[in-house]
């Protein structure tokens, strides 16, 4: 097991998730969380940050780590993940969330609720009855929000999906609006369109295969043109993962095309999801994908100005940069770069973790090794 690798992203994950976890559980994220932007977001950053946040944490608070150190890390984090959970769904609590005001809520609701989906035991089953209430009630209340005609779909989707998961009430024309719409918008060679525009950008892994992959594989076998689309959207998800891996280059830097840099690592959730699944295609080892998103998580992590003195992410791509922000980022926003951790819900003993060190493909073939020809798929 590379003890070593598995120690350095659960310290980054765990350097992130502090402030924001420790400050919403106990009711003073408000008060403490600074909102920085070009535009003034205060009314939706602190759901921002919460949802972001738990939607790559969760699949480690849902493991079972065999080391008793990190594991009671992980027991300490989940219950500070509840008391948060708790916090911003009491209309009582000074940081209680909007779930409905706008249309951003819907964005980070639903990254709220693929955490839950992620991580039922820990985020679902052990909330008390009145925060379960509480948070059932919110995310009803993002039915509300009309989703835009692009990757929103599924935003709208995922929170069906979750209620579907907890056994309530949802709405399946929500869900199979967004899993036959996207039908249309795929392009080919793993590549969906986010509506019906073609966007060069990273929204494939940010939003698109990770979502959809989550929800077929919760909701697949209520009918059966759902069942139709599982196959597809993996192998889709798989084609992407190889692309997505490709991109990292030998000193662990990625391209920065298009929009939302400011979500850093978080350029590579879907490449995380699929090792967490244990989907990867034969194309890629456990191994060489630990390997290159260890080098981006060190390459991205130490650079000057990625925290301020607070311990908050600040806006930037690498390092701090704000003008890398749209006017639709702030701090809340940063949290979803929690996104590259998912494989901390594998067990130690796991191939991901225990296999030998091994060079991912631009680090290979920079190297001069020979290698197998890419391919794409139809």
């Amino acid at each position: 097991m590379d003890i070593n690798a598995r120690r350095i992203w659960l310290e980054n994950m765990l350097r992130i998730a502090g402030p924001v976890l420790e400050n919403l559980a106990n009711r003073t994220l408000k008060a403490n969380m600074p909102v920085k932007g070009k535009v003034d977001r205060t009314d939706v950053a602190h759901l921002e940050a919460l949802g972001r946040l738990l939607c790559g944490m969760a699949p480690w608070l849902e493991s079972d780590p065999q080391s008793k150190e990190e594991d009671s890390l992980r027991k300490r984090y989940a219950n500070l993940a509840r008391a948060s959970i708790a916090s911003a769904v009491d209309p009582g609590s000074p940081d209680y969330m909007n779930f409905s005001e706008g249309t951003q809520p819907l964005v980070d609701a639903a990254f709220l609720a693929q955490a839950i989906i992620r991580a039922p035991s820990e985020l679902w089953f052990k909330l008390n009855t009145q925060v379960q209430e509480n948070l059932i009630r919110e995310l009803r209340r993002t039915r509300s929000i009309k989703p835009h005609f692009n990757n929103w779909l599924l935003f709208s989707a995922t929170v069906e999906a979750a209620l579907f998961s907890m056994g309530f009430e949802y709405d399946s024309m929500r869900i199979d609006y967004a899993l036959k719409q996207h039908e249309q918008w795929y392009m080919g060679d793993g590549i969906y369109s986010d509506g019906p525009r073609f966007r060069w950008d990273y929204y494939n892994s940010f939003v698109i295969q990770p979502m959809l992959v989550d929800i077929i594989s919760l909701v697949s076998s209520k009918y059966y043109d759902w069942e139709k689309f599982k196959g597809p959207i993996l192998k889709r998800a798989q084609r992407y993962s190889c692309i997505l891996e490709r991109l990292i280059s030998p000193e662990g830097t990625f391209p920065p095309i298009g929009r939302s840099l400011a979500y850093r690592m978080g350029s590579f959730h879907l490449l995380a999801q699929m090792a967490y699944l244990e989907k990867l295609p034969n194309e890629l080892s456990p191994a060489q994908v630990r390997c290159a998103l260890s080098r981006v998580i060190k390459r991205t992590m130490n650079m000057p100005g990625t925290f301020d003195k607070d311990g908050w992410l600040n806006i930037g791509f690498a390092g701090y940069q704000p003008d890398v922000g749209e006017d639709y980022i702030c701090t809340g926003s940063l949290y979803l770069c929690a996104a590259v951790f998912l494989p901390l819900g594998l067990n130690e003993s796991s191939r991901f973790w225990s296999l030998p060190d091994e060079k991912w493909t631009s680090k290979s073939i920079w190297h001069g090794m020979d290698m197998s020809i890419d391919h794409s798929i139809y």
